[in-house]
């Protein structure tokens, strides 16, 4: 427990139910605020980011300074390091979701019925949503204006390696929330690294409705285990791109390039390279160069391997691997039924795409693959609320109840049935 907790007299327990309190109340509050008042609470947020810069860079060396005296490898000092840049790609993205439509109040599916009722459903907000993350401190101000501006209350527990940033960037997000007469408690981030408070949180059932975890498989395992609350989540991206037998070879080569190699360390990153055995003779040779001279090391079935002998022999257990380095799995496969059947035992329902020129072959592809995002011609990567029109999002789901794909402000909300009525009684 931390000197702050401590000085309070309070143990890890009762500071959690604390929290989970002070969001119920906020929560109600948060149901009735105007759209108005919630942008106005993001714009200055942004505004207090931005003049809180060289405060937000100094709490962020300190983190950084501890992680490397931990230890801690390049790839994740990277992600905790925050710069000019990412503090003001923060406040940007707080304003662009001011700017995005406000879902909640808004009614669809509105009908008379023969009674004389009418009958909606009215988008409204989920409740009070806890959010548990890892490294990158950004996640503080990214959740914070996607849950304010569906109308959620949320409690942020950021891992211990960023306590310093997260708390001066919820400086920021309090300082937004008071300018526009908002509860500050609308936004609440743990003070203590505790790890007890992670279990406190997932089962405080009677405060938070819904858990978003954000980070590595552990993380997400321990609370697919433990969790009393329902969780938007996907624990695995084990993406494929399939290239058919009627696929345009040139566009397949620019697909499972940038599929694999635009970025390594992400969900959507392809993980599973299919290829039809009528055109791997024409395919594999020339994505091996491009692989080999970005240092991607190939490991294949044997016919993968009689085409590319430098590939290493591919196992089951490889085909399960979400390797977020510059790994690829590889399998020739007999077609299309035999890509499916594939992608259906080693996939996670993430991301999964087909390169073919084909339209039934699409059209099978599209509503066969189970996944969250099913893609023709276009690389994974593309799998973000960003590119995907969201504005922004808190996660991706590969669940099929609630959420599923990336999580923008949308599936950030529910739908309740309203009734509007003229004083008909039922006979």
């Amino acid at each position: 427990m931390d000197q702050t907790l401590e000085a309070r007299g309070v143990d890890v327990g009762s500071y959690m139910r604390e929290l989970g309190v002070a969001a119920r109340a906020a929560a109600r509050a948060l149901a009735r605020a105007t759209t108005e008042s919630k942008n106005r609470a993001l714009r200055a947020m942004a505004a207090e980011i931005r003049a809180q810069a060289a405060q937000l860079l100094e709490a962020n060396r300190a983190d950084v300074d501890h992680a490397r005296a931990q230890g801690r490898d390049a790839a994740f000092v990277d992600r905790l390091t925050l710069s000019d840049t990412a503090i003001e790609q923060m406040a940007a993205g707080l304003e662009q979701v001011a700017g995005l439509p406000d879902p909640i109040g808004v009614i669809t599916d509105r009908q008379r019925r023969p009674t004389g009722i009418e009958v909606g459903r009215m988008r409204v907000p989920l409740g009070v949503i806890g959010i548990i993350y890892e490294s990158r401190p950004n996640v503080t101000a990214d959740a914070a204006g996607l849950c304010l501006k569906a109308g959620n209350a949320c409690i942020l527990r950021g891992g211990s390696e960023a306590l310093h940033s997260n708390q001066a960037i919820a400086a920021c997000v309090r300082a937004g929330l008071r300018a526009a007469g908002l509860p500050e408690t609308a936004v609440q981030v743990v003070e203590t690294a505790d790890r007890a408070a992670v279990g406190a949180l997932i089962t405080m059932n009677e405060y938070v409705d819904i858990i978003v975890p954000r980070g590595g498989k552990a993380l997400i395992e321990r609370l697919m285990r433990e969790s009393r609350i329902p969780m938007i989540k996907h624990l695995d991206g084990i993406c494929h791109v399939y290239v058919d037998d009627r696929a345009d070879l040139d566009m397949a080569v620019r697909i499972a390039d940038n599929a694999k190699t635009q970025r390594y360390g992400t969900c959507n990153t392809m993980e599973t390279l299919l290829v039809a055995e009528s055109i791997a003779a024409a395919f594999l040779p020339r994505i091996a160069e491009i692989y080999r001279a970005k240092g991607v090391e190939m490991h294949g079935d044997d016919a993968t391997r009689r085409l590319v002998p430098e590939a290493k022999p591919a196992t089951d257990a490889d085909y399960g691997t979400e390797w977020l380095a510059p790994v690829v799995s590889v399998r020739v496969v007999a077609g299309l039924d035999a890509a499916i059947d594939h992608i259906e035992r080693f996939g996670s329902k993430h991301t999964d795409a087909i390169v073919t020129e084909d339209a039934s072959h699409a059209q099978r592809f599209l509503r066969e693959v189970d996944s969250a995002s099913v893609m023709v011609n276009a690389s994974t990567r593309f799998a973000d609320g960003y590119e995907y029109g969201l504005g922004a999002e808190i996660g991706i789901s590969n669940d099929k109840l609630h959420a599923r794909g990336p999580v923008g402000l949308e599936g950030l909300t529910s739908q309740k049935f309203i009734v509007l009525g003229h004083g008909e009684v039922r006979g």
